[in-house]
């Protein structure tokens, strides 16, 4: 009987066919005792129980085993659709509640003839405040924006850790034009933000001064603001171990939690002239402001150095040694590795109310040998550059970097005494000024390539795929800037409009603006890398060309080179 039970039952699939062969058996039974047919009813209804339980419950072979597990995956795929439509949902809560608390877009104004110089002004700001707005929705706390990938981005300069590079590089910028909650905003960040305890890694001492604390010294100078001298002080402090060489001469790079500096693993031993002579203006400043004498003694170190090295045919070598204080190889250039050296020398001099006659004087011999050796006509229409030199050899190539030369040229003009001489770098500054619009009017952008080359074929253009990107750097739109202030030429605010409207067209990216890869292609690939410098010097410069004059007087402040204004001691 039992052994018939199961056999029918493994030969059958449907419940009402089981049902079937269980009463037939069931009409067996009756013919037992009462007691036994008590004992095997009761085992039939266990069996009958366990039967039906595993139908509905466990997994059936065949056709029915492929049903259940289907609807199984139907069921475990709705939970899983819900779970993720709640969780999205939920992220649209946060970014509708963070686009709330993000004050409501500038109007865009209506530009009309050009010499609404108000709307254009606007219209910067409103960039200014579109890019903010992407990092702060995307990146908060982070060094700089990804705007297309809407994310954070960071570059070994910057060591690991959220160092919020681009709020300390904004902060004077956001304060100049008038953004005020957003100004609030980054100083409420600034206030918490401890940059020993954040950074890890090597950091550049370079990039460190000029940004960090540079950046929060101009606000203090804007603002008055104690606090960001004292974050000022704090990082200036780590950054001191770095000098502790032979000669004075700090590394290139330090690691903040270590304090071990060395210098690049491909310098061999040796500093760059850019890194190293470009911390004067900064360290006298701060230690003017606190009273703390350590910072200017570093950087006076630097200045006694290279005053008593001899310098080959007046020039300053790129390379110096850390260890020795001996120049390296002989490459000579107004651009990358060179450039803020000498804006330093000249900015120094007027920083200190134009007192220190004996950096005038160095910087006065280094520019005249500059312009004896470097300074080059092109065969075509004589645009003036300064080219590179390596030894005796000469790349007729000018770099992007180097246009911020023209405005060296011309602040020097304002400051100096004697009238023929001003005369002639006034020239000089609206020569290089020209040149380096030249190189963005020849691109299908009309935005100017890494560098550019000078030959009997070519002129203020490159060939060279790997020199024909842009990266939103300032130093063109620089020399534009003091050319107005020195000229009030309305060509330099013209020139300066048809780059915003450039920026907004090839630039603009999703949350942000982005570098291109390549200024001669009409429709050029993005980087997606939001420079932090793109708020401290190309939206600055781009704003002061469309103000008055008396926002940021240039007899009463002057801009380290990364643009962050410092006030003239008188």
């Amino acid at each position: 009987m039992w052994r018939s039970l199961f056999v029918n039952y493994g030969k059958q699939t449907k419940i009402g066919e089981f049902l079937y062969y269980v009463s037939q058996t069931c009409h067996g039974i009756m013919g037992l005792r009462s007691h036994e047919q008590l004992v095997v009813g009761v085992g039939v209804l266990f069996l009958v129980t366990v039967c039906v339980t595993a139908f509905f419950f466990l997994p059936a072979g065949g056709a029915d085993l492929y049903f259940r597990d289907e609807h199984a995956i139907q069921v475990r795929d709705t939970f899983v659709r819900e779970r993720e439509e709640v969780r999205r949902k939920q992220q649209e809560e946060l970014i509708r509640k963070a686009e709330e608390a993000i004050p409501a877009p500038i109007p865009k104004p209506e530009i009309g003839a050009a010499d609404d110089v108000e709307g254009r002004r606007t219209y910067v700001k409103q960039m200014i405040k579109f890019a903010w707005d992407g990092y702060r929705r995307y990146a908060w706390g982070e060094n700089e924006l990804k705007p297309n990938s809407k994310q954070g981005h960071s570059s070994s300069i910057f060591g690991y850790g959220k160092t919020g590079a681009t709020i300390i590089d904004a902060i004077d910028t956001l304060y100049l034009v008038g953004l005020k909650e957003e100004y609030e905003e980054a100083r409420k960040w600034i206030e918490t933000f401890d940059y020993k305890s954040v950074v890890k890694g090597d950091v550049s001492v370079f990039e460190t001064n000029i940004r960090f604390v540079g950046g929060l010294l101009s606000i203090y100078a804007l603002t008055e603001d104690k606090m960001f001298l004292e974050k000022a002080e704090q990082i200036a402090t780590v950054l001191l171990p770095a000098f502790e060489t032979s000669t004075g001469i700090p590394n290139a790079l330090i690691n903040v939690q270590s304090g071990r500096s060395k210098t690049y693993n491909w310098a061999n031993g040796k500093a760059i002239l850019s890194e190293y002579g470009s911390i004067q203006l900064e360290f006298d400043y701060l230690s003017n402001q606190t009273g703390n004498p350590i910072f200017a003694k570093k950087a006076q170190k630097i200045r006694d150095v290279l005053s008593e090295i001899e310098k080959p045919d007046g020039l300053y070598p790129i390379y110096l040694s850390v260890e020795t204080a001996k120049w390296g190889q002989h490459h000579y250039s107004m651009g990358a590795m060179a450039d803020s050296w000498y804006e330093y020398l000249l900015k120094q001099w007027i920083a200190t109310g134009k007192k220190d006659t004996k950096t005038k004087l160095e910087y006065d011999e280094a520019i005249f040998a500059m312009e004896k050796k470097l300074l080059f006509k092109s065969e075509q229409n004589s645009l003036w550059y300064f080219a590179k030199m390596f030894g005796t050899r000469v790349e007729h190539t000018f770099e992007h970097l180097a246009c911020f030369s023209g405005g060296m040229a011309v602040l020097h003009s304002m400051n100096e005494p004697n009238q023929t001489v001003a005369k002639h770098y006034l020239e000089l500054g609206k020569e290089i000024g020209k040149t380096c619009h030249e190189s963005y009017i020849r691109s299908a952008t009309g935005i100017g390539p890494e560098s550019f080359q000078f030959s009997a074929s070519i002129e203020a253009k490159t060939e060279r795929s790997q020199d024909s990107y842009y990266i939103l750097r300032p130093e063109v739109v620089e020399t534009w800037f003091y050319l107005w202030r020195a000229t009030k030429d309305e060509k330099y605010r013209q020139w300066a409009w048809e780059h915003v409207l450039n920026l907004e067209k090839y630039c603009r990216g999703k949350s942000g603006y982005s570098g291109i890869r390549n200024v001669y292609n009409s429709s050029p690939d993005q980087d997606d890398v939001q420079q932090s410098f793109l708020f401290a010097e190309l939206f600055k410069y781009l704003y002061l060309i469309f103000s008055d004059d008396s926002i940021l007087p240039l007899d009463q402040w002057v801009f380290n080179t990364e643009a962050h204004p410092f006030r003239i001691r008188h």
